[in-house]
């Protein structure tokens, strides 16, 4: 249930719109001046507040800069019925949702009351993942491949530019888009995250763009679309190859027009969204099997950033494990248990098919099973064991692999990728070096 905070001088007027927003399921709160309103925000948070233009004592646009320095994501919908085309303004650029003109209509106060309140909960949802994420950069990990994400993140973050994510379940595409929007110049815009693998695919337009009343079986009132909700700022569109191909042509449309389609409409909407987007699949072949559009590709596809699995970075796994124990232990109050040098060593031999989120998974299960304790080899095994994990653990000269590995990634990543150089830093020569790489399988 919503709460609207009603402003406005006139006691009648406060109990049209009170009646009105009371029958569509809205809680109201009321004020007849502008000072009586600031103080009941000191008491209350409001989704949205009326606020009328001709108030006694201070005008509602003194009003309104005072709401807007104390509740900066307040929405607040003004009304007039003496407004000129710059008052208008003036409110619009003091931060005003909308402005409405009187006499007023229920049809016209109900749409534009839901339209604040589904931006205050975007904007609440993106705070909330924001927070839940952690500040923009939290890709954790020091090693060379995650210097590099990290860096490329950072120079393409401020452009406007779409991305593909791509990489495996589980490598942290949510944190790379999360980094991407946090470095732009829309942060302090909505970050929406669309899933269009956990939508039903009868569902996923209108999820998307949106749908007027009438539009289907169910769609009693209008609704605004995940594009419509991140007007401004960022669309997180995940697991894209599960778009069907209606979805998929109305999201080409909207990427080359800069207008959304909502579904049952008339007239499109313009919208001004970066979208970012990302798959674990590959969407070449999903392309030459007929299940994806190569037209779309090459819009999603403007800069390909590529995620790490967690075995190309194993180096990485001991900063991992106490970010994710300190992180158990800040917000779910565990007791994190001490790992032995054995027990890292496993977890760097396992080649973790479910990549960080795997990793994750097993930290949890080590603090909730063994708080305080000290966690050796042997119950790091277990854990792997019961978790589906039947590898054995790596042989010496897997080991030993791991380890050139990483030698020559260091050496290549410290001479800018010079083969010449690698090999003067390893003291060896540039054949030997290159047969090194062809049977590590590095690529340069």
């Amino acid at each position: 249930m919503s709460l609207v905070l009603l402003v406005d001088d006139e006691p009648n007027v406060r109990r049209m719109l009170g009646r009105l927003l009371e029958s569509e399921g809205h809680q109201v709160q009321e004020s007849s001046d502008g000072r009586g309103a600031l103080e009941l925000l000191s008491d209350i948070d409001p989704d949205v507040v009326l606020l009328d233009l001709a108030l006694p004592g201070e005008d509602g646009l003194g009003i309104l800069q005072a709401m807007r320095a104390r509740r900066p994501e307040l929405p607040v919908v003004m009304m007039s019925g003496r407004a000129t085309l710059s008052d208008a303004v003036h409110a619009t650029k003091l931060g005003a949702f909308h402005f409405i003109e009187k006499p007023l209509t229920p049809e016209a106060v109900l749409l534009t009351i839901r339209g604040a309140i589904e931006l205050r909960r975007a904007r609440d949802l993106s705070r909330a993942l924001a927070a839940e994420l952690g500040p923009g950069d939290r890709l954790v990990g020091s090693s060379a491949p995650m210097r590099r994400l990290r860096d490329l993140l950072a120079q393409v973050g401020p452009t406007d530019a779409r991305v593909l994510l791509t990489g495996e379940s589980g490598t942290g595409k949510e944190l790379a888009a999360a980094a991407l929007h946090a470095h732009s110049r829309r942060a302090a815009a909505p970050f929406v995250r669309v899933n269009s693998a956990a939508i039903p695919r009868e569902l996923i337009e209108s999820e998307m763009f949106g749908h007027e009343r009438g539009a289907f079986t169910g769609a009693t009132q209008r609704r605004r679309g995940r594009f419509e909700l991140a007007d401004g700022g960022t669309l997180f569109l995940d697991e894209v190859a599960d778009l069907g191909p209606e979805a998929q042509a109305k999201l080409l449309r909207t990427l080359e027009t800069g207008e959304v389609d909502r579904v049952g409409g008339r007239s499109p909407v313009r919208v001004d969204v970066r979208v970012v987007a990302a798959t674990n699949r590959d969407l070449r072949e999903a392309i030459r099997a007929g299940r994806f559009r190569d037209d779309l590709y090459y819009r999603l596809n403007v800069v390909p950033i590529h995620l790490p699995p967690l075995r190309e970075r194993l180096e990485d796994i001991p900063e991992l494990v106490a970010h994710f124990m300190a992180r158990l232990q800040a917000r779910g109050g565990l007791v994190p248990p001490e790992l032995r040098e054995g027990a890292l060593e496993r977890l760097a031999a396992y080649s973790w098919p479910g990549n960080v989120r795997e990793l994750a998974n097993i930290c949890e299960r080590l603090a909730i099973l063994h708080p305080g304790a000290v966690v050796g080899r042997r119950e790091v095994d277990r854990l792997l064991v019961e978790g589906g994990a039947t590898e054995a653990p790596a042989s010496l000269a897997e080991q030993l692999d791991a380890v050139e590995r990483e030698l020559i990634l260091k050496a290549l990543d410290a001479a800018g990728g010079s083969i010449a150089e690698a090999a003067r830093r390893l003291r060896t020569d540039r054949p030997n070096l290159y047969r090194r790489m062809r049977r590590l399988g590095i690529e340069r």
